[in-house]
């Protein structure tokens, strides 16, 4: 990451793109990208980190784990084009806080209404499994982010435990005051910060949680309802 800080997301989104300070992260994202899947032949893979998604004045930020190395990393939007997306989008669009209930290509036409989508490591890492370094790595970015959108969020949903471990410190280093000891995590938890700014932890929208029901279509709208409106988005 450079040193002077970016001038808005959009300066902040084109630096994330040409990242390249995890040694395994970028040969893996490559690799993908050359090899495809089978189902995506016809593609012509993103092949790099992914950005957010979602407008520079949000109240509202979600925060997952890391793109998908045939959903971001293939269509370069967070979220896009992969089971885990399919089941957040459709919950935003259910609760009003989206266009529509898929997404499928960075060109599809989605909006999303007050929220931003993000995640602590914007590459796709072997096996969905970022190592500490590669977290810690990527912070900064993260930090960047809140940073610039701190004028105008006051709510924040974190999906799994790996999410909320990256997130606390990134807040701490934004600027906010984090509660010690730390708060552990858990599904339904709410922790308010400095500012009035609250986090709500769920379940990641992982296949394995959405096929076994640890996280149903319901459990996420209610958490997604109960952070809109701590943020004062009407849904």
């Amino acid at each position: 990451m450079t040193t002077s800080p970016p001038s808005d997301l959009g300066d902040l989104d084109r630096r994330i793109a040409g990242c390249r300070a995890c040694p395994r992260l970028v040969t893996w994202r490559e690799e993908v990208a050359r090899t495809k899947r089978a189902s995506f032949a016809d593609w012509t893979y993103w092949g790099r980190p992914v950005p957010g998604f979602g407008p520079p004045d949000a109240r509202l930020l979600i925060i997952g784990l890391a793109p998908a190395a045939h959903g971001g990393n293939r269509t370069g939007r967070m979220f896009t084009g992969d089971r885990s997306g399919d089941v957040l989008y459709q919950a935003l669009y259910d609760v009003g806080l989206a266009s529509q209930p898929t997404s499928v290509s960075a060109d599809d036409g989605l909006e999303l209404y007050g929220v931003r989508v993000t995640s602590p490591v914007h590459c796709a890492p072997p096996a969905n499994k970022p190592i500490p370094e590669e977290r810690d790595n990527c912070r900064p970015w993260l930090v960047e982010e809140l940073r610039l959108l701190r004028p105008t969020l006051r709510a924040a949903v974190v999906l799994g435990a790996f999410g909320w471990q990256a997130a606390l410190p990134a807040f701490a280093e934004a600027g906010w005051t984090v509660p010690r000891p730390r708060p552990a995590f858990a599904h339904g938890s709410r922790v308010t910060l400095d500012d009035g700014l609250d986090l709500f932890g769920c379940f990641h929208v992982s296949q394995r949680n959405t096929f076994t029901g640890r996280l149903t279509p319901e459990m996420l709208r209610e958490v997604l309802r109960t952070a809109a409106d701590a943020a004062g988005l009407r849904t």
